[in-house]
């Protein structure tokens, strides 16, 4: 286990994680919060700030500022909803759409290629440890905040 910390930390680095723009699409540069959120609001019929906000782990003042900078983007759009005038809703543009859908493919061409490099059995084993990992993430009470700040 003590080589644990550096596997992560490797891992990081070569998903790009560390890096400023995580994805560049039509000339549009996007945060890896930016993807996150645009994949979410794709996934989610509907889906309101709270909801996207609550899912991702981000305070809404934070969500708030990152919403506003995709809306200027033209990316995302937001709403009243009908039921409850407070609330707001996501949904993305038809720009915004195409570019949730090219970050798709690009990370699924990404990890086909990563995987193919493993044989079935390697695939089977990859895939449910990392299952196994983020059953046991979300059972730890410092999930989503590992330093144990508040």
């Amino acid at each position: 286990m003590d080589n644990l910390r550096d596997l992560f930390q490797v891992m990081t680095r070569r998903f790009g994680l560390l890096d400023k723009s995580c994805a560049s699409v039509g000339g549009v540069d996007l945060s890896i919060t930016h993807s996150h959120i645009l994949y979410e609001i794709d996934r989610q019929d509907n889906p309101s700030m709270q909801q996207i906000a609550d899912r991702l782990g981000i305070d809404i003042t934070t969500f708030s500022r990152q919403i506003q900078s995709l809306m200027q983007l033209s990316l995302v759009r937001k709403a009243p909803s009908p039921v409850d005038r407070r609330v707001s809703i996501l949904s993305l543009t038809t720009e915004g759409k195409f570019i949730a859908a090219t970050i798709d493919s690009q990370m699924n061409e990404y990890l086909n290629e990563i995987f193919s490099y493993m044989s079935e059995f390697e695939r089977t084993t990859v895939m449910r440890s990392v299952e196994l990992l983020n059953e046991c993430m979300a059972k730890s009470p410092r999930c989503c905040n590992p330093m144990g700040v508040s």
